[in-house]
């Protein structure tokens, strides 16, 4: 195989008192944690559009990236990246990739075309695959970036769009299918709307729900297993995305029947967007049994929109491991870097650099995690905390053995309230001395 990064060496784990750029202080793959090796618990996957079809742009300029692979077109400019990809991975140890079908192929002129050019490049890569032993995490189909996604896919008013939708899933999903993908996701893109005066938003809901259902009973005409995944966002590119998040989603899956179909794959940056904290939306899959997978970066707070930042928050990370630990793992999800370097960030080692540096968080993240639930000192606040429901009053209560009489009879004796400090400086302290102390 070409080599794309002949100045990068396979990355090593150096720890945490090395200065070397291009090695690992924190993530050591087989370094055993909570009784796996850490790469079990993290499942680390590269997002294929960022990072391989990023081209630096944004809303006031053109790309800034420099590629091995720039002034390639066609179907050689897609080869290139994929094993450009490859090559990246396995030098960082990242045994996972995430794609779009509109990442790996050119979209074609014609629906055929675009059929033709995915399967010419999945028999590329699934070449590749083989010849490093890197896995498939998820696919998922662009339903978003053509105009004629302009109103939506799914939830589009137009039916000829829905349909197209519908045949890029397919298509999507039997080769995430053939790839041997773990998951695949939805995400819904412009599944929303800017203005309630030309929307329908019970026909858009019902639409989305036919649109998932249907999903489901191809995955089983075609014997795909995997895990299906549903991306909450709640705003950008539409003013309203229907996937608003996690108790959104939740709600909409129980109301049509398919929450024993769906799990959720959450990313921090759209957590934020939603007015949460990353450690919120997974706690509220987690306590559902709907967590499934993460991608992983972080926003700009002072950015009002999706920056997608490479992961350096060790508060974060470390909150959100605590949260996948108490989960039991992620598998078959795993840690998608749905993340990109900064516009200026614009050479080949800057992609490295990035990919080190935000699987350096979570690892760190992981190991203080680990650290604060060997401890068990959140926890057992918690428990005491909620003492009050172990026994008496509070355990009728639990068990349902009283109503509205019983409790009003109980207050009337009892209406001299005592409460207990919540100590949240405390635990943030105690947070913080674990995170020292790895």
């Amino acid at each position: 195989m070409k080599e794309y990064f002949s100045d990068i060496k396979k990355i090593a784990f150096e720890g945490k008192d090395s200065t070397n750029d291009l090695a690992f202080k924190y993530y050591n793959s087989e370094q055993l944690v909570a009784g796996k090796p850490m790469k079990e618990h993290l499942r680390f996957a590269m997002s294929y559009w960022h990072t391989l079809t990023g081209e630096g742009v944004d809303m006031f300029g053109s790309g800034t990236m420099l590629r091995p692979w720039d002034g390639q077109e066609g179907m050689s400019l897609y080869k290139s990246r994929a094993e450009a990809g490859f090559e990246l991975m396995s030098k960082l140890g990242v045994e996972f990739f995430c794609f779009h079908d509109l990442d790996i192929a050119p979209e074609g002129h014609t629906l055929k075309e675009k059929y033709d050019n995915l399967d010419e490049m999945v028999d590329h890569i699934e070449h590749l695959m083989k010849e490093t032993g890197i896995k498939c995490l998820w696919g998922t189909s662009n339903a978003f970036s053509h105009p004629r996604f302009v109103h939506g896919a799914a939830t589009s008013p137009n039916a000829d769009v829905f349909a197209f939708a519908a045949a890029q899933v397919k298509k999507a999903l039997e080769i995430t299918h053939r790839l041997g993908g773990e998951n695949y996701v939805f995400w819904g893109g412009r599944e929303g709307y800017d203005t309630l005066l030309n929307t329908d938003t019970g026909l858009e809901a019902d639409n989305y729900a036919r649109f998932l259902k249907m999903a489901v009973n191809h995955a089983k005409k075609i014997g795909f297993t995997g895990q299906f995944l549903i991306e909450p966002k709640p705003k950008e590119p539409t003013t309203h995305q229907y996937d608003f998040d996690s108790m959104t989603v939740l709600a909409f899956l129980r109301k049509y029947h398919l929450d024993n179909n769906f799990k959720l794959n959450i990313e921090a940056n759209h957590a934020t967007l939603a007015g949460h904290s990353f450690q919120h939306e997974l706690n509220v899959c987690r306590i559902n049994g709907a967590l499934g997978s993460i991608d992983a970066n972080q926003g700009d707070p002072l950015v009002g929109w999706d920056t997608d930042q490479f992961p350096t928050n060790i508060y974060e990370a470390t909150l959100a491991m605590y949260e996948v630990l108490k989960n039991n793992g992620l598998a078959p999800g795993g840690l998608n870097f749905d993340a990109k370097v900064r516009r200026g960030s614009f050479e080949v080692k800057d992609l490295f650099i990035s990919y080190i540096i935000g699987m350096d968080t979570f690892a760190r993240g992981l190991l203080v995690a680990d650290k604060l639930m060997q401890d068990g000192v959140l926890e057992d606040f918690v428990t005491k905390r909620y003492q009050s429901y172990h026994s008496g009053i509070g355990k009728k209560i639990i068990n349902n053995e009283v109503d509205f009489e019983d409790l009003a009879c109980y207050a009337l004796k009892h209406d001299q309230i005592i409460n207990q400090s919540g100590r949240q400086e405390l635990l943030e302290e105690i947070i913080n001395r674990a995170i020292y102390s790895v």
